[in-house]
């Protein structure tokens, strides 16, 4: 299997093994999917002796993103938490929900904090290497995976790469692609505008202009917060455009008209049920968003990145084919169903998360998508959408599965 395609579709060196360093595990890519199955791997005594090579083209990571997510009670990253909160807020033009979710909590992790600890973490580990190198090209051969950099290549008997590539994606057309982008501003108010107790989940009572839009707010005090301006759409917008709607927001929903910009944060996030497992081997297995590791119906990655990594390690302990650990199973078919009815209509967003919100609790929705309801309780979730459009994707996806 050769994917080098993916990576660089010029390449071209002539790959001699016989004197290529070689790891039982070497993993592309040290965002959040990487340092965090390092670290279950460094951790757990079955691995000791496994010799482990982490890669990445940038050994010091900048403070570029921000995870965010729902947990009942305390957590395994709450030493590194940045701010949590107790209570959500939905709106749209017609109604302002504020709702508690208890058991729950919404937590948020900012980048540097992450990469720090986790990065501590695995320098612990004897048995685990992080070097420097852009990885431009993947090769599994005669039962091993060939890992070539812009300078050294490698031989890994077990790859895991987190390099995302959205060609593939936008090259078919069996299943819709969406994207979640969003540019954030972290501000600073010259006076109290903001409830630090409350986030502001989904705000639509913006213009949607076709799309699926929303604010996003997450405050720190009274006076600061980050607000991010987000789309559920295929196409991304002019920079211009995200930064006039959060000006607007500020001013005419928050009343705050003179602030500081802090920093800056933007992002893309895949959504789709694209298989992506079809670029997976025996050897080989895209993690994270590159693996499809993102919720497709909703963009939240970290905790899903978590989850999926704490089911890979018994799995490779038992050493079983790595493109066999994907399975679909119901909730991939409502996400299917929901991204089918953004992609036909893409401004359908606001009445469907709208419905869901005034009609079931958040702590129903939550579990729903953690993938931890029973199918009474999904039905229960499914009848507070929209129905008419949700059987109409349900009979035209029939067709196409």
């Amino acid at each position: 299997m050769d994917i080098g395609s993916v990576l660089n579709p010029t390449y071209s060196r002539s790959i001699e093994t016989t004197s290529m360093a070689t790891y039982d595990y070497i993993i592309i890519g040290a965002g959040a999917s990487g340092l965090l199955l390092a670290n279950a791997l460094g951790k757990d005594s079955f691995f000791s002796k496994k010799s482990i090579l982490l890669l990445d083209k940038d050994l010091d990571k900048p403070n570029d993103r921000t995870w965010c997510f729902w947990e009942k009670g305390k957590g395994e990253f709450d030493t590194i938490l940045h701010k949590t909160w107790d209570h959500i807020l939905v709106a749209d033009d017609t109604y302002s929900k504020l709702m508690p979710i208890d058991p729950y909590t919404y937590k948020m992790i900012r980048a540097k904090d992450f990469y720090q600890a986790y990065r501590t973490k695995i320098n612990r580990h004897a048995n685990i290497t992080f070097l420097k190198g852009n990885v431009v090209h993947i090769e599994e051969r005669d039962n091993q995976v060939i890992v070539a950099t812009d300078s050294l290549t490698y031989i890994g008997k077990k790859v895991f790469n987190s390099i995302f590539d959205y060609k593939p994606l936008l090259q078919q057309k069996k299943y819709p692609v969406l994207q979640q982008h969003f540019i954030g501003w972290f501000i600073k108010c010259d006076k109290a505008v903001f409830d630090s107790q409350q986030a502001t989940f989904m705000d639509f009572s913006i213009p949607q202009n076709g799309n699926t839009r929303f604010m996003y707010v997450l405050p720190f005090s009274n006076t600061e917060a980050l607000v991010e301006y987000t789309l559920f759409s295929k196409n991304l917008l002019p920079t211009q455009e995200y930064e006039e709607a959060i000006k607007k927001y500020l001013k005419d929903n928050l009343d705050c008209h003179h602030y500081e910009i802090l920093e800056t944060e933007k992002g893309n996030i895949p959504m789709s049920c694209y298989n992506f497992n079809i670029h997976n081997s025996k050897n080989l297995i895209h993690i994270g968003v590159a693996g499809g590791w993102a919720k497709p119906s909703s963009g939240y990655t970290f905790m899903r990145t978590h989850q999926k990594t704490k089911n890979l390690i018994p799995f490779l302990k038992e050493n079983r084919p790595l493109n066999i650990f994907f399975k679909k199973d119901r909730f991939w078919f409502y996400d299917l169903l929901l991204l089918d009815i953004l992609s036909k209509d893409n401004d359908m967003g606001r009445l469907i998360f709208g419905q869901l919100f005034k009609n079931r609790t958040p702590q129903k929705i939550f579990a729903f998508l953690d993938e931890k309801s029973t199918i009474w309780q999904d039905l229960s979730i499914i009848l507070a959408c929209p129905k008419k459009e949700f059987i109409q994707a349900f009979f035209r996806r029939l067709f196409l599965i």
